[in-house]
């Protein structure tokens, strides 16, 4: 059934609204084995965790979905989860059969009206709706897009010796998009680069050595989403702690603390990739370190920080 517009979540930054496009709510064991350094009781010393982003047992809330955006003339799709249907190890991520496409549909953005699918790095819960099922055989699922990588993330990967689900996700989900000649690699900078009006890949290595976070403006008003430099907001009061799947740990922390310290203190709208509703907040110092300021969906305009 789909999802009626009015529970499709938004922000608004300037002139775009940002639409969370949801997938599903990951299972409590995804916390431990994901984040093994967010134990009970580090998480128990953040009061400001509880009640979004995790339980009084401190079990950690985690979530998979997408952001979509219409900025500098391209509709814009940032991520595209686990999919429907794909055989994965994680029992989690395994032959799911969710609504996405309809509440991406829902949020304005039919699968034929994207333009622009940003893939922040290809692990398999960002890749997965790059393509959908037809007749037997994976083909894109938004046949009018260019989808956009880093060059050094496809690099890598075709040097890597994969496992054989890793293998499995490339061959169902990255390598179509490829045969169909939509997959464009980008040279980032350190300084990161502009791909349309508004929209900037922002470098962040270490969770995968191509990592990009997104960048958006519009007006004088920025938002920034994570991709997975940043999990869960625990990582916003702990910058040290890493996820167990990160390929270089000390360069993940190392872009997560400058990411951090880039947007404490100013009006930059923090999107977390992986956050639990209310998923968006600010930035603000805190004990050491940082928290988050939950921005709750449709009342934000975000504005440009010093």
């Amino acid at each position: 059934m789909t999802t009626p517009p009015t529970s499709v979540p938004a922000w608004t930054v300037g002139d775009v609204r940002v639409h969370r496009v949801d997938e599903i709510l990951l299972p409590p064991a995804t916390g431990p084995w994901l984040l093994p350094g967010a134990t009970p009781d580090v998480i128990a010393g953040q009061d400001w965790l509880r009640p979004h982003f995790a339980d009084d047992d401190g079990v950690l809330r985690l979530h998979s979905h997408s952001f979509a955006f219409a900025v500098g003339g391209r509709r814009v799709l940032v991520d595209t989860g686990i999919g429907n249907g794909k055989q994965r190890a994680n029992p989690a991520w395994h032959d799911l059969d969710t609504g996405y496409l309809g509440r991406l549909t829902a949020a304005g953005f039919p699968p034929e009206s994207v333009d622009l699918v940003i893939l922040t790095h290809l692990h398999a819960d960002h890749v997965g709706w790059n393509t959908r099922k037809a007749d037997g055989a994976w083909i894109p699922t938004f046949a009018n897009a260019r989808y956009v990588t880093s060059r050094t993330e496809r690099e890598f990967w075709a040097g890597y010796d994969m496992d054989a689900p890793r293998e499995q996700m490339f061959r169902d989900s990255v390598i179509p998009v490829e045969r169909a000649g939509l997959l464009d690699l980008v040279e980032v900078p350190a300084g990161g680069v502009e791909i349309v009006p508004g929209l900037r890949l922002i470098p962040t290595p270490g969770h995968t050595p191509g990592h990009l976070a997104v960048e958006l403006s519009s007006r004088g008003r920025t938002a920034l989403i994570t991709g997975d430099c940043v999990h869960h907001p625990v990582q916003l009061a702990h910058p040290a702690i890493g996820a167990c799947v990160d390929i270089d740990p000390a360069r993940s922390e190392a872009s997560r603390r400058a990411l951090l310290d880039s947007l404490a203190g100013t009006e930059t709208l923090l999107l977390g990739t992986h956050f639990a509703p209310p998923t968006a907040g600010h930035v603000v110092t805190h004990e050491g370190g940082y928290r988050l300021s939950p921005v709750p969906a449709g009342s934000h305009r975000a504005h440009v920080g010093g």
